[in-house]
């Protein structure tokens, strides 16, 4: 597998600056033994036992776990020791933010330790790039050549490039998505292309094209010409059903998005983007989509009544069959320093968290889905590193236990 490699002795993760060092365990006192010498507790306990409590350490402490010894390094790479990690302690996704620029080095946030990571993301070489993630794997898209496509695990650095789907170098916009299988592993990859019809402003060709790990080959299961409206950069897949955002190309400022649902099942050919359109909530400036337990959720810039190009706050949506329901919209004590340009946050999630931050501040902001609550991250260590920058950033699942 390309780019595979033993995740255990080659840490992505900088755990010596940000976890501290090591704190020792203790020992026992042996009471068979005469002598009086101590006992290491790791001794005592048999592999299957330090197996169960390696595996509620967080993420960052594994790693340091494997450099222990040689048997703590089988045991935090065995399969066994993987599926009780992935499966006792749930993970929270964290959120890797970094500048918004040609070197894509920045940080990822741990929201169960509230601490920031130093990351080195394989594969990607701009944060210009296309990115969507699902069950521990990230997708990487060059933007401008089109030619590089790749899946990978950002915890442990194992990759695997993909051959990108036939005509994508020549569309103009591009919007990219991935959906892991939990149970199997296999995943599929979405490419949604739009291309304008030559000589007709109004008219852009949309296709879908879906990629699929086992067979290891690239689909075209729908082409059609939309009137008025365009593809653009933004879609998710949800419980089978692929969702991307559109685009008026028609000039009105008031209804500026549209939604597509395309059923991945039935991979119809004929007629169904047009009728499967579902109008966004309100006025939009902009929006973002993601996949919270196989449920799409919107988060959007909502738009001023008399100017609608200009963001007057930010809102989060669950579509329920073609209808929306508001969840929140974000505090103004929060919203302020967001800026008032149509396009001023990313905004991704997955499980019960969303993550919202400014382009132009590395300020994170979180809301729990479960919990209704709004909360500030620790502060990024990226500010320091690249003052006076643009940021921006992607949210996934830490998983040590899946490869591409």
């Amino acid at each position: 597998m390309e780019g595979e490699s033993s995740w255990v002795s080659h840490c992505p993760i900088d755990v010596a600056r940000d976890m501290g060092e090591f704190d020792s365990f203790s020992e026992l006192s042996d009471e068979g033994n005469k002598e009086g010498i101590p006992v290491s507790m790791d001794l005592v306990l048999p592999d299957d036992l330090l197996e169960r409590i390696l595996a509620f350490l967080p993420i960052a402490s594994i790693f340091r776990a494997g450099c222990v010894c040689k048997r703590w390094h089988d045991i935090v790479g065995s399969r066994r020791f993987l599926w009780n990690f992935s499966h006792v302690v749930p993970q929270k996704p964290w959120y890797f933010m970094f500048t918004d620029s040609n070197e894509p080095v920045g940080y990822a946030y741990d929201p169960i330790l509230r601490k920031w990571y130093s990351i080195e993301l394989p594969c990607i070489e701009a944060s210009s790039w296309s990115i969507a993630s699902s069950g521990g794997l990230v997708c990487f898209m060059d933007e401008d050549s089109r030619s590089e496509l790749y899946v990978c695990n950002p915890v442990t650095r194992c990759w695997k490039r993909v051959e990108e789907p036939p005509g994508v170098k020549f569309s103009d916009y591009i919007a990219l998505a991935i959906s892991v299988n939990r149970m199997s592993h296999n995943y599929s990859v979405s490419v949604v292309k739009s291309k304008q019809v030559s000589g007709i402003f109004f008219q852009w060709d949309v296709s879908i094209h879906i990629y699929d790990s086992e067979t290891m080959m690239w689909v075209t299961p729908l082409t059609e010409v939309l009137t008025g409206w365009r593809g653009g950069d933004e879609s998710v897949i949800c419980d089978g059903v692929l969702y991307f955002l559109i685009f008026s190309t028609g000039g009105s400022t008031e209804n500026r998005h549209g939604l597509i649902a395309y059923n991945l099942s039935n991979r119809s050919s004929r007629g169904l983007l047009t009728k499967s359109s579902i109008p966004v909530p309100c006025s939009l400036t902009c929006g973002r989509l993601m996949n919270l337990r196989e449920k799409l959720v919107m988060v959007g810039g909502i738009g001023k009544h008399d100017r609608p190009d200009i963001i007057k706050g930010i809102g989060i949506w669950v579509l329920h069959g073609k209808e929306w329901q508001e969840i929140s919209r974000m505090p103004h004590k929060f919203f302020q320093g967001f800026g008032e340009l149509d396009d001023v946050f990313a905004s991704s999630g997955t499980d019960d968290l969303v993550y919202i931050q400014s382009y132009g501040a590395p300020a994170l902001l979180l809301f729990d889905m479960s919990q209704k609550q709004w909360r500030w991250s620790q502060k990024c260590p990226v500010a320091k590193r690249f003052p006076l920058q643009l940021f921006t950033g992607f949210c996934f699942e830490p998983r040590l236990e899946i490869a591409p």
